[in-house]
């Protein structure tokens, strides 16, 4: 990058001149005190020459520390503008990695279900079909409408939560029935590659803005079947006790690595490189999930499933 180049180059160039201003003032202090010396030695007898000198040594020893401290000085607070400005290209260069990942993703996120729509649509419109199979396809271009619809709630909340332009209008909500809609929901969409098991409690509530919490908990299960091979089950499971209410998300995927568990909840973060990766996304999913839950009194954190997979758990407190 054109910019660190610059920067390392003028960082190399303070050091040689500070070097070299250094060792100017070193060697003017030196010849300033021998000619002060020679000056005493004339001017004073032996006893007292011998004093003034004492005292001259002194001053310059004390004037070498003096520039060895300011110089100490100057070397830390360069050393420490220097880390904290690498630190900034890197977190910068960073940032505009993740944001070509995400253009990249939202791209193809956009067009994939637009383009699936539109053919069963053409298809139904120019063919002839049986109910069966007309049927078939409407099901599956509502399907793709409403992953487009997520897809679209997602980039808009992001967008708002950045700006804090989003309200999050909380009411008391059944979150049982709630969970429960929602995969029943994915269950019954066609081509369902996966299995979800629930093990809900009954009548289980929250304080709650409605649709943030149906964006959390699509996130999770959309993340989970990014991840989870065919025909492998997805576990969602809702409890309550006296301190906290506990929803958990698990799968049977790869599971994540530890060194990246506090990263995917970062926005536009995803594992790889978008022009090889295979598994779908946008990289603010988990993001949306974990401000989400956090505006609802709220933590996530990631975990281990067994034998393989992760387990993502949202735990509200149990008043809220």
């Amino acid at each position: 990058m054109k910019s660190v180049r610059i920067f390392t180059v003028l960082v190399i160039y303070i050091l040689l001149q500070f070097t070299w201003w250094s060792y100017l003032l070193y060697k003017l202090n030196d010849e300033v005190y021998k000619h002060r010396i020679e000056i005493v030695q004339l001017k004073y007898d032996a006893v007292r020459s011998a004093l003034e000198e004492k005292n001259l040594v002194d001053k310059l020893h004390s004037r070498y520390l003096m520039i060895a401290g300011e110089g100490l000085v100057f070397l830390s607070l360069l050393s420490w503008v220097t880390y904290q400005t690498v630190r900034s290209f890197r977190k910068e260069m960073e940032l505009a990695r993740l944001q070509k990942n995400f253009l990249l993703s939202i791209t193809h996120e956009f067009k994939s279900p637009l383009a699936s729509i539109k053919l069963y649509l053409q298809t139904i419109q120019k063919h002839p079909l049986d109910k069966e199979k007309e049927q078939s396809f409407i099901s599956k271009a509502i399907a793709d409408t409403e992953r487009l619809d997520t897809l679209v709630e997602n980039t808009l909340l992001a967008n708002m939560i950045d700006h804090k332009g989003y309200s999050f209008n909380k009411e008391p909500i059944n979150l049982s029935a709630l969970v429960r809609l929602i995969s029943q929901k994915y269950n019954t969409l066609p081509d369902f590659h996966q299995r979800i098991k629930t093990t809900i409690s009954d009548d289980i509530s929250i304080n709650g803005d409605k649709l943030a919490l149906t964006l959390l908990l699509n996130n999770l299960i959309e993340n989970a079947l990014k991840y989870s091979p065919h025909h492998s089950e997805i576990c969602i499971e809702l409890k309550k006790n006296q301190i906290q209410i506990e929803l958990s998300v698990a799968d049977q995927g790869k599971g994540i690595a530890v060194s990246e568990r506090k990263k995917i909840f970062e926005k536009f973060y995803r594992s790889g490189n978008e022009e090889t990766r295979n598994t779908k996304g946008t990289g603010l999913g988990l993001f949306l999930a974990r401000h989400i839950a956090e505006n609802h009194n709220g933590i996530i954190a990631v975990e281990n499933n067994h034998p393989q997979g992760s387990i993502f758990k949202v735990l509200f407190a149990s008043g809220s």
